[in-house]
């Protein structure tokens, strides 16, 4: 049975309704709204197996439905968005939250096993893959693998590069940093280099792990304009991470930019550094 263009009309606002009242943090009445969403999309005029799905799972992240019921919820919404629009945002959107139930079960691999399933290969946009890779890194510090979390930040960086979402590139930039700074090895292969000829293994040896201080420099060069826009804020671990690089690499350029502005450094931590 073909849908008419008027139940069509019913359910597309219902569910603008339903993200308005996610937006604004109303909870309650999303949860409402979503039984009368989910109603329609299984009726049988309107039978929409998307939007069934993504409400099911958005009720499941909600509390909607028995907590023990919920990685086996989520679990049936990805099946169902990956039949009906495998490669979709909605589909990212699906793996990256059954994995992140997975990671905070404590179940690592099953998580970064999901998020592999993310790439620009099965259609997913760069913001999605960006995150996975996010994800993917924070697991396998975790997991104490340090040389596949870097890797995984680095392409983190480039695919969140091509969005709109600076604040998570940002973000991805700094874990990379402050993982990277304590591996410091001129003599260690660049990113690039790494990320070409890197194999799948079960776990990197931590030994060799290293840092072309090239790549940190390139990172910082790259970052730094968008950190220091704005140096208010009591607490800048982001300034006290391009501290430590400067300290690290005797690369004076961004603590000389930072001294010429320590007037507008609220950071106590920051300016007892510039002082020293």
């Amino acid at each position: 049975m073909s849908k008419s263009p008027d139940s069509i009309k019913k359910i597309n606002e219902l569910t603008l309704i339903f993200k308005s009242l996610l937006s604004d943090g109303k909870t309650d009445e999303a949860l409402l709204l979503s039984e009368k969403i989910l109603k329609e999309s299984q009726s049988i005029e309107q039978r929409n197996h998307e939007i069934e799905a993504w409400i099911r799972m958005e009720r499941a992240l909600l509390g909607g439905i028995n907590e023990n019921k919920i990685g086996e919820e989520l679990s049936w919404c990805l099946d169902r968005i990956e039949a009906v629009s495998p490669g979709s945002a909605l589909h990212g959107l699906a793996i990256l939250n059954l994995s992140s139930w997975h990671r905070n079960k404590g179940e690592y691999m099953m998580s970064l096993v999901l998020l592999s399933d993310i790439s620009v290969d099965k259609g997913h946009g760069n913001d999605v893959v960006g995150l996975a890779r996010l994800e993917s890194s924070r697991l396998l510090i975790q997991m104490e693998d340090l040389e596949s979390a870097s890797r995984h930040l680095w392409i983190s960086r480039k695919y969140l590069s091509q969005t709109s979402m600076s604040a998570e590139y940002l973000t991805s930039s700094l874990e990379w940093l402050n993982l990277s700074l304590d591996a410091i090895n001129p003599d260690s292969p660049m990113m690039s280099e790494k990320i070409k000829l890197a194999k799948p293994q079960i776990k990197s040896d931590n030994q060799n792990f290293g840092v072309n201080p090239q790549d940190i420099i390139e990172l910082i060069d790259d970052i730094f304009p968008t950190i220091s826009k704005n140096l208010s804020g009591e607490e800048r671990d982001d300034l006290g991470l391009i501290i430590d690089a400067t300290e690290l690499l005797s690369e004076d350029r961004w603590i000389s930019a930072l001294k010429n502005r320590k007037s507008e450094i609220q950071d106590p931590r920051i300016v007892d550094a510039l002082q020293s």
